[in-house]
């Protein structure tokens, strides 16, 4: 079976051959229905190359956050066909994304999939204290919203396609940024990373906010609320949380960095401006309106062509003390 957005992926790699590889990580089947999990890459062959990370659909309701991934995927293969300068950074770096992770959820507008989960409380891991009821991922049963699965029972299909993706894709990069695309929180766009399930503890925290001193070097009217995830709420078994820690322990002293941030849109916004779109199944999470839905789209093309030009700048450029004035000078 497939959707619109599946169908944008093919097409893409279809019109970015050479430069994209597309795969079938894994597939999902609910009833008669049957969904791949696409992954693909673009650029160097070389995994210990830089390396961002785009990802969306985690949450079917949430399909803006799937094609704010396309809509730069599909400028970049637009640009591929002239863009040399593009062309020269592919060839020492690279780009990796699964744009549509739930595939269920896209087609039957849920937010979670097949069998009641909401993957991003999925994984193995248990918040630090009291979370908020519900919201913070619970066991009751699949019939609410933000259930997490049985305890003991593997991740889901689609949760552990995503982890695998990422330790094969990103976690030999030399430097790794992940971007995954979310919607319906606040009325702010937020630029979310580690942890959601506790406070604190997070180890490469200074460097997230030296991260947020070049975004406003970049651009110093950009959107964005940056912070920890848990500034807001804490939830049990959020992906990044585990992919990030799985990333900590495998990677030894090698000096590997893996940054994951997650992109909450301010979804209450769309809302307060234009009150009857709650009628829509999908008005909560997403932008109604065309001209809304197409500021959404140059809005955040703006932050991934940040996140590139950072990465290929290296590391050191989240240093506390890169740039600094040399002693002496004026």
């Amino acid at each position: 079976m497939k959707t619109p957005e599946l169908e944008r992926i093919i097409d893409l790699c279809q019109r970015g051959t050479p430069w994209i590889t597309l795969r079938e990580c894994g597939r999902v089947e609910y009833g008669s229905a049957s969904f791949p999990l696409l992954g693909l890459t673009i650029g160097s062959s070389d995994r210990s190359a830089p390396t961002l990370g785009l990802f969306g659909g985690v949450h079917g309701l949430e399909r803006i956050g799937s094609h704010v991934v396309l809509n730069v995927l599909e400028s970049l293969v637009a640009r591929l066909s002239w863009d040399r300068w593009l062309q020269q950074q592919l060839e020492q770096a690279r780009i990796v994304s699964m744009p549509v992770v739930n595939p269920y959820g896209i087609a039957h507008r849920t937010r979670a999939n097949g069998n009641g989960v909401d993957l991003m409380r999925n994984a193995p891991v248990d918040a630090q204290g009291a979370v908020t009821p519900l919201v913070g991922g619970h066991r009751i049963g699949s019939w609410l919203p933000w259930y997490r699965g049985a305890e003991g029972e593997p991740m889901q299909v689609e949760s552990q396609t995503l982890i695998d993706f990422v330790v094969e894709e990103m976690f030999d990069s030399a430097f790794g940024i992940a971007l995954d695309v979310h919607s319906g929180f606040g009325l702010v766009d937020r630029l979310w990373y580690p942890y959601a399930r506790q406070q604190g503890g997070y180890e490469h925290e200074v460097a997230c906010t030296r991260l947020a001193d070049r975004l406003a070097e970049y651009d110093a009217h950009h959107v964005y609320r940056i912070e920890p995830q848990s500034k807001q709420y804490t939830t049990h078994g959020d992906l990044w949380d585990y992919a990030y820690d799985r990333h900590r322990s495998a990677r030894g002293a090698n000096g590997r960095v893996f940054l994951p941030w997650t992109l909450e849109m301010g979804s209450w916004a769309w809302v307060r401006k234009n009150p009857s779109q709650l009628f829509n199944a999908l008005g909560a999470f997403n932008p109604i309106k065309p001209h809304r839905y197409a500021r959404t789209m140059r809005r955040h093309s703006r932050l991934v062509d940040f996140l590139w030009t950072l990465l290929l700048s290296g590391p050191e450029t989240l240093s506390p003390h890169h740039g600094a004035a040399a002693p002496g000078s004026r």
